[in-house]
């Protein structure tokens, strides 16, 4: 087995069952998501438009592509025709036009709603209060071709561990609460999409059920 084979291997076997890894290759050629696609990996992140539809090209159409990074409503238009899941949603602007796009597809797409947690200022996101006002408003039901099937979020990029555990949690509650209120009779609302290569094994704990790792998979990223 290739040393990606290797690496995928090794993190599938660390995650419970119920947890789906998105193998994160931005950055990275399309030739090592071929050497992980060979091992029998099907679900890849990438968070550059450009760079996403170069290797749609290149690589096996069987492949689900995760939209993981921040996304301008301008560039929908060219993820949509094949994009699986778009994990940052971070307006209600850009749910439209996702939906929108989706609509000339004739395709509906899955979002994920992203939170602000994290202590960072640069990181994007609904704050929980914003995320909150969005949902009430309600005008989010009337978009026919998304489908929003649960959070994501970034913890804060610091080694303590206690404050990372600490924004998963919150964002755990907090995908309780918006369920209850919001999702109840909607089965497909059920991804919680926090933890990357550093912070995985805690966010397991915290009710996560996708997980973003691509450093422990590929090595560092070719800028």
């Amino acid at each position: 087995m290739s040393e990606i084979g290797q690496n995928i291997s090794e993190v599938l076997q660390s995650l419970p069952k119920e947890v789906r890894l998105v193998a994160v290759s931005k950055y990275h050629p399309a030739e090592d998501i071929k050497e992980a696609y060979e091992c029998g990996h099907r679900i890849f992140g990438e968070s550059h438009e450009q760079e996403l539809i170069k290797k749609v090209d290149l690589l096996p159409k069987d492949i689900v592509w995760h939209f993981i990074g921040h996304l301008q409503t301008n560039k929908v238009k060219y993820i949509a025709p094949f994009i699986s899941m778009i994990e940052a949603v971070d307006t209600f602007k850009l749910l439209k036009e996702i939906n929108r796009q989706a609509e000339k597809c004739g395709r509906t797409i899955d979002v994920l709603l992203e939170l602000h947690i994290a202590e960072e200022a640069t990181k994007y996101g609904f704050s929980l209060d914003a995320c909150r006002e969005m949902l009430e408003m309600g005008e989010w039901k009337e978009l026919a071709y998304v489908r929003i099937c649960g959070l994501m979020m970034m913890a804060s990029f610091t080694d303590d561990e206690e404050q990372i555990r600490k924004e998963f949690t919150i964002a755990s509650n907090f995908f309780d609460e918006i369920k209850e209120k919001y999702f109840a009779d909607a089965p497909y609302f059920k991804e919680r999409s926090w933890g990357m290569s550093d912070d995985y094994m805690i966010a397991t704990q915290c009710n996560s059920t996708i997980v973003r790792v691509g450093t422990r998979i590929f090595g560092k990223r070719n800028y």
